[in-house]
């Protein structure tokens, strides 16, 4: 058994992460580190696990663990690594922003490598550190790789996405409460969206060519989770050549896929997939993406990091169904 161990349990993330956790069958939690919540059940925080676990909170970590997820807020990784220390054998999973920029990022002794499993699995497979990737990054990478494997990135890049309220953290703000989200619709740091480093980070790694102006629109959608993007730019080709492009870059994907029919949220909500779907439009060839942002976009491929990591089939013990209404 692979045993772990969760550092920042109370939010979002860390939710989605025990979930998934408690029935990986190769799994055994060690530890689940809140300070905030330290005694107290883990089901005192998410209620939908009562039955599922009867872990607690701690405040104290269990240096040999054979992983450790970091479900910190952005910034605080670093700072956790500096005053504990993990055994060399630890293998670390960080789920926040501090080491995804650089394909190998050091980090006092620990290498981390940026965790996209379509575009890194082998050096994820070898990798003891890994930084997991954004939620708005993962979508739209996935969107815009397999034309940056081409060199078909020519001209200017346009991305409209809309994620849910779960994407701003795990306590309620002015623009997550209730009152304010539903039936309400708003953008936020349009084109400065801090995720945009990864993706041209991404993107400049497999293009020969420089890569033109990325002008990206995130908004605040009045659902819970998932990320909708719609993806667009000039393309010589047709509608036939871009899918065969995409399936062929993705063919040996566990979880991303491509989708012949319009998509939409509830096929992916509660899974690690993304799903793609490809359409030419007069000159511009656009690609909509679909994930479930605490899954795909955090937990779940921090979860299928781990299993590549570990030698493991990539789809273990995420094996997880959508939503079908």
């Amino acid at each position: 058994m692979i045993k772990v161990g969760i550092v920042g349990g109370s939010g979002y993330t860390a939710g989605e992460l025990i979930r998934i956790l408690v029935h990986h069958p190769q799994v055994s939690i060690d530890f689940i580190y809140s300070t905030t919540n330290s005694g107290k059940a883990v089901t005192h925080q998410h209620q939908d696990l009562l039955g599922e676990t009867t872990l607690l909170f701690t405040d104290r970590i269990n240096p040999a663990v054979d992983v450790v997820f970091l479900c910190l807020g952005h910034g605080k990784s670093k700072t956790f690594l500096n005053t504990h220390d993990f055994s060399s054998g630890t293998k670390v999973i960080d789920l926040s922003n501090d080491f995804r920029l650089q394909k190998e990022s050091w980090f006092k002794e620990r290498s981390f490598i940026y965790g996209l499993p379509e575009l890194h699995k082998n050096s994820i497979s070898k990798a003891k550190n890994i930084a997991n990737p954004g939620c708005f990054a993962t979508a739209i990478q996935l969107a815009l790789l397999p034309l940056a494997k081409e060199n078909m990135l020519q001209n200017s890049i346009h991305i409209n996405a809309t994620t849910g309220s779960t994407g701003a953290g795990v306590l309620p703000s002015d623009t997550t409460h209730f009152s304010w989200r539903d039936n309400n619709f708003s953008s936020y740091k349009v084109f400065e969206h801090q995720h945009l480093d990864e993706i041209g980070q991404s993107l400049e790694e497999l293009q020969e060519k420089d890569i033109p102006s990325i002008y990206f629109v995130p908004n605040r959608g009045n659902f819970s989770k998932g990320i909708y993007a719609s993806v667009y730019t000039k393309f010589d080709g047709s509608d036939e050549q871009a899918i065969a492009l995409y399936k062929q870059f993705y063919k040996d994907s566990s979880f991303t896929l491509i989708s012949n029919q319009e998509i939409h949220l509830k096929q992916v909500i509660n899974t690690n997939k993304c799903i793609l779907h490809i359409t030419k439009k007069k000159d511009m060839l656009v690609v909509t993406s679909i994930i479930d942002n605490l899954i795909k976009g955090a937990s779940g491929q921090a979860v299928q990091n781990m299993n590549l990591m570990c030698g493991i089939e990539e789809y273990t013990g995420l094996q997880l169904k959508g939503n079908a209404f």
